[in-house]
């Protein structure tokens, strides 16, 4: 049976293309979507870019309003329909792939086609008429692609950071749980996979939300600000061809409005055209925590290996049968989920890294790409670390008779008796306690080298894990 779906005509420089007359994208869009079917990767799962876009769109808008280059019936309709992409209307209109060649023109398309119908039928005509509202002439005036793009990109990344904040945090609270809940848990910390000297296992954990709250304070201090720098107003190559002198200024108060944020332009529009300076900053921090999520990774997997013959020092919490041969197996599925997460990340720093090379003259054609692999990154990244603080990192337990056990046991014990005993002697009971097997302190206590109670003062958790206070 065939259905029959109805649609109308568009026509742009390659000819005329029949349109879902449902469909609030146009002709180009519709090329793109053909063009680029690519990646199961669309724009439409990026609200935070659509929602930028739809910003920029509305704040060039008033711009030219102000040198009354469209009436107010036009600036009321783009104004309209930004409002309701920001409202989180009409996203699923966004169809074009996140892997597109053209420099981003076919999503500078995307918007400017959804935008002029939407205002179309507020302004009571139908999708298509664009003799009342052109996607081209009036929702794209006085701009490019090649500035319309980049500046979405980092308002949107803006909004991104902003909400990976509340997973960081959240992760980084559970770090500090863990490490007040363990911190007199005595344990072997260890160097080259070897016995090294005693710590608490609150101390490891606390050095795990230490290191992320590191990272979290440099990628607010430094990302918000360098991404509020923009190239609007530059259009084509940074030069502000078909632009007012006034528009540039207009626009970015308008657009400083809009976000909430102190918007400022590049000094050097044709640079700020043509660099992905920012981008490669934000995703090296991105990759540097990837990094450290993953060597947090790593270690749980180890302190928590076993049941029986590994460190088991801690315990995670079942998530799964692990084996299909072995029974009773259980994974460390979390901590290996976030690996995958963070190699990912990795990568992706990669091909940010390559896009922002590629770039010749005065564009860079691939900064599609760049876009795709920072929004990927940053919302890899915040599901990671929910799935990480709510599925592992908050229902670890300790296995505290072990770790205390290991500590009594270790040879490496005996550099907290160092200081009182000598280099040498402390060297000859290590080497005997390693030849016979028996405990540093069954040595000890057999050739009365130190007292009882001077003994036990060495070995107190607050002298063993603290540097000792001068009397």
């Amino acid at each position: 049976m065939n259905i029959k779906i109805n649609t109308r005509t568009e026509k742009d420089l390659l000819g005329f293309k029949e349109i879902p007359s449902n469909c609030y994208y146009g002709v180009q869009t519709l090329r793109a979507i053909e063009n680029f079917n690519l990646s199961q990767s669309k724009l439409s799962q990026f609200p935070n870019f659509i929602k930028a876009l739809a910003m920029v769109k509305s704040a060039c808008a008033y711009s030219n309003l102000k040198l009354n280059k469209i009436d107010e019936n036009k600036n009321k309709a783009i104004q309209y329909a930004c409002q309701q992409i920001l409202n989180n209307q009409y996203h699923d209109q966004f169809m074009v792939d996140m892997i597109q060649g053209g420099a981003g023109t076919s999503t500078n398309m995307n918007i400017n086609e959804v935008v002029a119908n939407i205002g179309l039928e507020y302004l009571g005509h139908s999708k298509g008429e664009y003799q009342y509202l052109h996607p081209n002439n009036d929702v794209n005036m006085s701009q490019s692609t090649n500035d319309v793009y980049p500046t979405a990109i980092k308002i949107g990344l803006i909004a991104a950071i902003e909400q990976l904040n509340v997973p960081f945090n959240h992760l980084i609270a559970s770090f500090r749980a863990k490490s007040e809940e363990f911190s007199d848990i005595l344990k072997m910390g260890r160097t080259q996979l070897q016995d090294a000297v005693p710590m608490t296992l609150g101390q490891e954990f606390g050095a795990f939300a230490a290191t992320l709250q590191n990272d979290l304070d440099k990628l607010n201090q430094i990302m918000p600000d360098a991404l509020s720098v923009v190239n609007l107003g530059g259009t084509a190559i940074g030069t502000g061809i078909n632009t007012e002198v006034k528009y540039r200024e207009y626009a970015i108060e308008a657009l400083s409005e809009i976000t909430g944020r102190k918007i400022s332009s590049s000094p050097d529009l044709i640079e700020a055209t043509s660099d992905m300076g920012d981008f490669v900053l934000l995703s090296s921090f991105l990759k540097r925590t990837a990094t450290k999520l993953s060597k947090v990774a790593n270690d749980l997997r180890l302190l928590s290996s076993g049941p029986r013959a590994g460190l088991s020092e801690i315990y995670l919490e079942p998530r799964q049968p692990g084996s299909s041969i072995m029974p009773g197996k259980v994974n460390p599925v979390i901590p290996e989920a976030m690996n995958l997460i963070c190699f990912q990340v990795i990568a992706n720093d990669l091909a940010v890294t390559l896009a922002a090379e590629a770039g010749q003259l005065q564009l860079n054609a691939m900064e599609p790409l760049i876009a795709f692999k920072l929004f990927e990154s940053i919302d890899l990244l915040g599901k990671g670390m929910q799935m990480f603080q709510l599925k592992c990192i908050d229902t670890i337990r300790a296995n505290a008779e072990l770790c205390q056990s290991q500590v009594e046991n270790s040879i490496g014990i005996i550099t907290a008796l160092n200081p009182f005993l000598g280099y040498e002697t402390t060297t000859r009971i290590a080497k005997q306690a390693n030849e016979s097997g028996q405990s540093v302190l069954s040595l000890i206590k057999a050739e009365n080298l130190i007292s009882d109670e001077v003994l036990a003062d060495i070995l107190a958790v607050k002298n063993m894990v603290h540097p000792k206070q001068s009397v």
